[in-house]
């Protein structure tokens, strides 16, 4: 093991992973026990915070406390509230790579400071700066903000390195991108990138949910809706696990007890879903990824005949009717050999290597996916206009990259320019993602219009853009400072949001966290109190409810997905009993709960 080692991470939407590369391999990192950690955060009932595992357990019966995909979030001003905390989508990504860093430092049992993180292909200037700063706030030193795909396939060139020319496509459970890739010798060229960051498995768990909402519907018409909160994220649960098991499976069925109540009475939900009526709800979706598979192909000059392979990543490309359009648009058998989970993790471990000085002989160049500009007075449309976009950096351009335009001021004597910097391929200024404005002021006064401006661009291999303006005859400059888009943190405000998340994390995590001690500091004791007046029966049986109550939570944690949810199925029921004081179903439930302990133990 060498003496420094760098982290690669796939920071995902539903999933998250960290990986060394060592002896010629990939060595994923295990967080209790598991190499994918969910993206999910939550608070406990005293306020601290749990991630991963014990999160997601905790959304089903306390949504109010927990959060997931919320990497769809990054780049932009906005808060998640959890229980009476507030989180920027930066911080609750940091609360993830934390977690990360100090399972890789007690698995390797040395402190571990730098990281490689990947990002959607498709990622904004905004998001990738949010990712760069979730890592600085859980204390790492990011080296690079790596693109999801090109990690990809930087894992699949470690075993063959074979020139070719291949596409890599990528559903993750929130993202989709496609880039397309050439790979001659030592070197790996990115030709195009295409994709769209609001597409993946999560609107495909929505559009079930939406299905199994209908049927619920059907099959009880006189309950109310929407559905409480808890039982929303039971039904999104069932949901997600149909979708995984019509994978494999013609059929799914959905099975839900005591989802909700009428007038006091259980309604319990059982539902059959075909593979072919989920393909039809997915289907206009999974044309969005063929438009962009199509896109690429087109910026990259290429037919589909000439690609040689097509690489399949992200756990939603496990999906049937994902390889059967790829096989009838590219005419390739699509390639999943490397687990598509697990593919841009080992090529984000992969990247790390390289940057920390050991022998990783192939040589990756990358292309950013957007253009970027700036507006100008000219013609649109054959009309004079002030938002005329002139494109300076051209999408799928190597980076890293720097461009520079020469612009002129408009009037005699101008004193000032407001330089305006868009994201996008539009011809009007307007219709593209606007990421920032400044003003070069103290122009020379005695400067007839046409003076020259120098527009300085540059891209670095974290696809970040820096822009710099420069009158020519004086030298005077001036660099953008982003707004609306994204602000950056001031180190004062990082150091503060580190020890914000340091102070609600529970401290036993940084030591030797463990999942099964995450709710055992409040969650499992938040019960109800026995109401004055019971019979003598009827306290025993409320206090026995609550003790086996604890009991199941506790064991919740340690079971397998199939059990965990059962159990969990059973405790929610007993707390609303306790709720609702329903004396008639507490001892009946706590013997139910008693026999089913009996059978886990």
């Amino acid at each position: 093991m060498p003496s420094s080692l760098i982290l690669g991470i796939d920071l995902g939407t539903t999933n998250s992973a960290a990986a060394v590369f060592e002896g010629g391999q990939p060595r994923a990192v295990e967080v209790d026990g598991q190499v994918l950690l969910p993206s999910c955060v939550g608070v406990d009932a005293e306020g601290r915070l749990i991630v991963g595992q014990a999160a997601r357990n905790q959304i089903v019966l306390y949504p109010e406390r927990t959060v997931k995909s919320f990497k769809r979030m990054m780049g932009k001003d906005t808060h998640v509230t959890l229980g009476e905390q507030k989180f920027t989508p930066t911080e609750l990504s940091a609360v993830v790579l934390r977690r990360l860093k100090q399972a890789a430092e007690a698995q390797f049992q040395q402190p571990i400071h730098e990281a490689v993180i990947t990002v959607p292909a498709y990622f904004s200037d905004a998001q990738r700066t949010a990712t760069k700063e979730a890592g600085e706030i859980a204390g790492f030193e990011v080296r690079r903000i790596l693109n999801e795909p090109t990690a990809a396939a930087l894992c699949y060139l470690s075993q063959d390195e074979r020139d070719r020319t291949f596409l890599v496509y990528d559903l993750g459970g929130g993202t989709f991108d496609v880039s397309i890739l050439r790979s001659k010798g030592k070197v790996t060229e990115v030709l195009a990138s295409h994709g769209d960051t609001a597409l993946g498995g999560d609107d495909f768990d929505r559009l079930l949910y939406d299905f199994l909402v209908e049927r619920l519907k059907e099959q009880h018409p006189n309950l109310a809706f929407p559905l409480p909160l808890r039982a929303q994220h039971r039904l999104l649960r069932a949901a997600e696990s149909a979708k995984i098991e019509l994978s494999t499976e013609s059929y799914a069925q959905v099975i839900e007890e005591h989802l909700a109540e009428i007038d006091g009475v259980p309604i319990h939900f059982r539902c059959e879903v075909k593979r072919r009526s989920y393909e039809e709800l997915i289907e206009p979706w999974l044309q969005r990824t063929r438009d962009s598979v199509q896109k690429a192909l087109n910026e990259a000059k290429l037919l589909a005949r000439q690609l040689d392979e097509v690489i399949l990543v992200g756990g939603a490309s496990y999906t049937p009717a994902v390889r059967e359009l790829l096989r009838g648009l590219l005419g390739v058998e699509p390639r999943m050999d490397i687990n598509p989970e697990y593919a841009v993790l080992y090529g984000a471990a992969i990247q790390a290597a390289r940057l920390a000085g050991q022998q990783v002989d192939r040589i990756l160049v990358d292309v950013t996916p957007f253009s970027f500009g700036t507006s100008c007075l000219g013609f649109l449309h054959g009309v004079p206009s002030a938002d005329c976009y002139e494109i300076v950096i051209h999408r799928n351009t190597p980076l890293p990259t720097r461009q520079t335009e020469v612009f002129c001021t408009s009037v005699d004597y101008q004193a000032a320019v407001d330089v305006k910097v868009f994201q996008g391929e539009d011809p009007d200024a307007r219709r593209n993602l606007f990421l920032g404005e400044f003003w070069v002021e103290g122009l020379d006064k005695k400067a007839d219009a046409g003076s020259e401006i120098l527009f300085d661009m540059r891209l670095d291999l974290n696809g970040m853009l820096d822009v710099q303006v420069t009158e020519k005859h004086t030298g005077l400059r001036k660099g953008i400072t982003i707004k609306d888009a994204f602000r950056k943190l001031s180190p004062e405000e990082r150091e503060q949001a580190q020890q914000r998340i340091r102070s609600l994390w529970d401290d036993q995590s940084e030591t030797e966290y463990s999942l099964q001690d995450a709710p055992a500091h409040g969650e499992s004791f938040d019960l109800p109190p026995a109401p004055e007046g019971l019979a003598k029966e009827q306290q025993q049986a409320w206090l026995r409810l609550c003790e086996l109550l604890k009991k199941a939570q506790q064991k919740s944690f340690s079971l397998e997905q199939a059990d965990r949810e059962e159990l969990l199925e059973i405790i929610h029921r007993g707390r609303g009993h306790l709720e609702r004081t329903d004396l008639s179903k507490i001892a009946e439930c706590a013997d139910e709960l008693n026999d089913v302990l009996f059978y886990l133990d």
